[in-house]
C-alpha cells in the first residue's frame, strides 16, 4: 500500500490521533496560540483555517515536535511531541509552509535522500508517478517552477508511508487543474487509511477536503465543526437570482423564508433562510412567472468563516 499504514489496531479506534488540551504559545509578549484544545479523529481531513497571525502554524509545529509549547499537553499518535519527536517523525509526514532544498539537487535525489531515512518508505518511482513528477527526476531544484516545487515537496511529505500527514498551504502555487487532482490525491490517502491536518488559507479547498474544520483566531478556538456544520449553526441567508419584467413582485416579500428583496431593473436578488428558493420558486409559478435563470447562491464556509472571525474581533 502506497500511502498509510492501515489504523486498524484496537488503539488507534478508541482513541484519537491527536489530542490538543489547552495548548498555549507565546513569543515574547506575543501570544501565539492561547489555551487551545481538539481533537483530532483517525482517518479524517481535518482542517484549520484562520488569518493570517491565528497560530495556526505554531499549533502545528507544536504538533511535530519542532516548537515547545510553554503550558498545555499534547499527545499525537499516542506520543508526546516535545519528548518523543523523533520517534514521532518516523510515523508522520509534514509539508511544511516554507521549505527549500539544495539548488543542485535533483527531484531523484530528493526523494532518495528522504527515502534513507525513512523505516517504511515507499516505492520513489510509484511515488513520483503519483505526483507527476517523473519527467522531472533530472531536473534540479533552482531549475523547478513553484507548482513543481509544490508537488514535490508534498511527495516528500509521503515518502515514509506516514500514519498522520500534516499539511500547510497545500495547494499554494498550483494551477486550477493541479490543485483539483491533488484533492482527489489527498482523498485517496484519506481513504487508504493516512489522517491527513490540513491548513490552508484557501476556502473552497477546506470545504471541498475537510471533514471537520477548527477555525482559529488570535490563538484561540473560535468554532469547530463539520463545513455544513459551520454554515448551519450561523444561519446564514441564501440569495435567490432570477431576472423577470414582472412590475410588481411585493408578494414575494410576505414570504416568512425571506430577508429583503433587491431589485435592480429585471435582475431580483431576495435574500432568504431555510427553504427559500423553494418557497419563491413555488410562489413565482403560482403568479404565472417561469424564469429560466432562476438559481440560488448558498453560503459557503467562507462566508461562515468571515462571520466567526468578524465575530471574534468585535468581541
Amino acid at each position: 500500500m502506497l500511502f498509510g499504514r492501515a489504523l486498524n489496531s484496537v488503539y488507534a479506534q478508541l482513541v484519537s490521533v491527536i489530542t490538543v488540551d489547552h495548548l498555549r504559545k507565546t513569543y515574547g509578549r506575543v501570544v501565539a496560540v492561547d489555551d487551545l484544545s481538539f481533537d483530532v479523529e483517525a482517518g479524517e481531513i481535518f482542517g484549520i483555517l484562520g488569518p493570517n497571525g491565528a497560530g495556526k502554524t505554531t499549533t502545528v509545529e507544536c504538533l511535530q515536535g519542532l516548537r515547545s509549547p510553554d503550558s498545555g499537553v499534547l499527545r499525537v499518535l499516542g506520543l508526546d511531541p516535545t519528548s518523543q519527536g523523533a520517534q514521532l517523525r518516523q510515523r508522520i509526514g509534514s509539508q511544511l509552509q516554507d521549505s527549500a532544498l539544495p539548488a543542485r539537487m535533483s527531484v531523484g535525489e530528493s526523494i532518495e535522500l528522504f527515502s534513507a531515512f525513512a523505516t517504511q518508505p515507499v516505492d520513489s518511482g510509484e511515488l513520483m508517478s503519483r505526483w507527476r513528477l517523473e519527467d522531472l527526476r533530472d531536473q534540479a531544484f533552482d531549475g523547478l517552477s513553484g507548482g513543481q516545487r509544490q508537488r514535490l515537496f508534498i511527495a516528500l511529505a509521503f515518502v515514509n508511508s506516514p500514519e498522520l500527514v500534516f499539511l500547510d498551504e497545500l495547494t499554494q502555487g498550483l494551477d486550477p487543474q493541479a490543485r483539483r487532482s491533488t484533492w482527489e490525491l489527498i482523498r485517496e490517502i484519506r481513504d487508504g487509511g493516512t489522517t491527513v491536518v490540513l491548513v490552508t488559507h484557501f476556502m473552497d479547498e477546506a470545504e471541498h477536503l475537510c471533514d471537520r474544520i477548527a477555525v482559529v483566531d488570535r490563538g484561540e478556538l473560535v468554532a469547530l465543526d463539520t463545513p455544513q456544520g459551520l454554515i448551519d449553526a450561523l444561519a446564514l441567508p441564501s440569495i435567490v437570482r432570477f431576472t423577470t419584467s414582472e412590475p410588481d413582485l411585493g408578494w414575494l416579500s410576505e414570504l416568512d423564508a425571506v430577508e429583503s428583496m433587491v431589485r435592480r431593473g429585471d435582475q431580483v436578488d431576495i435574500r432568504g433562510t431555510g427553504p427559500v428558493l423553494a418557497l419563491v420558486a413555488s410562489e413565482l409559478v403560482a403568479h404565472g412567472i417561469v424564469p429560466l435563470d432562476l438559481r440560488v447562491d448558498r453560503p459557503t464556509v467562507e462566508d461562515a468563516f468571515l462571520a466567526l472571525t468578524e465575530r471574534h474581533i468585535r468581541t
